[in-house]
C-alpha cells in the first residue's frame, strides 16, 4: 500500500515525503495551501523522503520551486532520487504542455467543476465567435448575391425540403389526426363538436406544426450537416479547402443555411395543410363536423395571424438547425467516433435550441396578446 504524501515546513526547510504521485495530488494541494512558506532568500527542499513519483508528482513539486523563485528566492533540492532526476528535468523542460494535459487533472470535486466549467466557457466563446462569423458571411452575401453558390443552395433546398415532403406528410398527418381524436373525446361530451375546428387549427398553425417539422429537419439535416463537415475535416478535405483560397464559411455554411431557411417555411406550410386536414378527416368520422362546416368554421375561429406567428418561426428555427449542425462538424477532432458523438450532439443541441426559442415566442406572444 503506498503512503501518503505530504509537504511541511521545518526549520526554513520544506520537507517531502510519501508518495508524490497522481492520485495524491490534491492532498499534496490542500498542504501547499495550508504552509507558512519561509520568507528567507533561499530555500531548500529536502525530498529524500519521497518514495515514489510521476509526472503529475513531479509537476506539483515543479510548481512549487517555481512560485518561490517568483518571490525572489533562491531553491535548491537535496535527497532527490536518482531515477527522479530525469523526470524533473522533462517536466521542467515540458510544463506548459504538461500543464494543459492529464498531469493537472485532480481528483477533487472542485477541479472537476473548474474544470467543466473552464470547458464551458471555451465552448461558448467558439459559439459565439462562429456565430459572429456566420453572421458576417450572411451580411456579405446580401450585399454581393453573385458570391451565393446558387447551385448548392438549390440542391439543400432539393434534399432537405423535396425530399422531407413525404414524411413530413405523414408525421403531421398523424398528429393532426391525434389532436383532433383526442379532443372529440372531450368535446362530444359538452355537445360542442364544432369546436374541434378551433382545437386542430389554432394549435397546429400557431405551435404543433412548425415544432414538428423542425424536430424532424433538426434530426434528419441537422445531423447530416455535422456528419458531412466532420468527415471532410477527418480526411482534411477542409485543409485543401483552405489551401484553395476557399472559405468553409461561403462554400459549407451559407448554402446550408440559406437553403434550409428557404425550405423550412414551405415544408411548415405544407404540413399545416396535411395536418389540418387529417384533423378534417376525425372531425367527420368521429363528431359528423363535414368538410364545409369545418372550413368555414376555420375561416371565422383561426384569424391569420396564427398562420403567420407559426410561419415566422420557421425561419429562425432553420437557420438555429443549420448553424448548429455545421458548427458541431468544424468541432469534430479526432477519427470516426468523435464524427458520431458531435452529429449526435447535434441533433441534440438543435432540438433543444429550437424548443428553447419556441418557449420564449410563447411568453412574449403572451405578454403581447397576439
Amino acid at each position: 500500500m503506498e503512503q501518503q504524501a505530504t509537504i511541511s515546513v521545518e526549520n526554513n526547510v520544506i520537507r517531502c515525503r510519501g508518495a508524490w504521485i497522481l492520485p495524491n495530488l490534491a492532498q499534496l494541494e490542500r498542504g501547499s495551501r495550508a504552509l507558512r512558506w519561509p520568507n528567507v532568500s533561499s530555500v531548500l527542499y529536502d525530498v529524500a523522503g519521497v518514495t515514489a513519483m510521476d509526472t503529475g508528482g513531479a509537476l506539483m513539486l515543479q510548481r512549487c520551486i517555481d512560485g518561490l523563485r517568483r518571490k525572489g528566492q533562491q531553491t535548491s533540492l537535496q535527497g532527490l532520487k536518482p531515477e527522479f532526476v530525469d523526470l524533473l528535468q522533462k517536466v521542467e523542460t515540458d510544463r506548459p504542455r504538461l500543464e494543459r494535459g492529464a498531469a493537472v487533472r485532480g481528483t477533487g470535486w472542485d477541479q472537476s467543476l473548474a474544470r467543466a466549467l473552464q470547458s464551458r466557457q471555451r465552448s461558448a466563446i467558439r459559439a459565439l465567435a462562429f456565430l459572429g462569423e456566420s453572421t458576417i458571411a450572411f451580411g456579405r452575401s446580401l450585399t454581393r448575391p453573385r458570391s451565393i453558390r446558387w447551385r448548392a443552395l438549390l440542391r439543400i433546398v432539393e434534399l432537405d425540403g423535396v425530399r422531407a415532403l413525404p414524411i413530413t406528410g405523414l408525421l403531421t398527418f398523424l398528429v393532426g389526426v391525434v389532436i383532433a381524436y383526442q379532443g372529440a373525446e372531450q368535446l362530444r361530451k359538452f355537445g360542442t363538436n364544432i369546436f374541434i375546428v378551433d382545437l386542430v387549427g389554432i394549435s397546429l398553425l400557431r405551435e404543433i406544426a412548425p415544432l414538428i417539422v423542425a424536430i424532424l429537419i433538426a434530426g434528419r439535416s441537422g445531423s447530416a450537416y455535422a456528419a458531412e463537415i466532420g468527415t471532410m475535416k477527418v480526411t482534411e478535405e477542409l485543409d485543401a479547402v483552405r489551401t484553395l483560397g476557399i472559405s468553409p464559411m461561403n462554400l459549407l455554411v451559407l448554402p446550408r443555411s440559406l437553403g434550409l431557411i428557404i425550405a423550412l417555411p414551405l415544408l411548415t406550410v405544407y404540413a399545416d395543410i396535411v395536418g389540418v386536414f387529417g384533423g378534417m378527416l376525425i372531425a367527420l368520422g368521429e363528431l359528423n363536423v363535414s368538410f364545409i362546416e369545418f372550413i368555414a368554421r376555420f375561416e371565422e375561429a383561426v384569424p391569420v395571424r396564427h398562420f403567420l406567428i407559426g410561419l415566422g418561426k420557421a425561419p429562425i428555427f432553420a437557420a438555429i438547425i443549420a448553424l448548429v449542425g455545421c458548427y458541431q462538424g468544424f468541432q469534430i477532432r479526432g477519427g470516426v467516433d468523435d464524427v458520431g458523438r458531435h452529429t449526435t450532439i447535434s441533433v441534440v443541441q438543435g432540438i433543444f435550441l429550437v424548443i428553447v426559442f419556441d418557449a420564449l415566442c410563447s411568453i412574449l406572444l403572451n405578454w403581447w396578446d397576439l
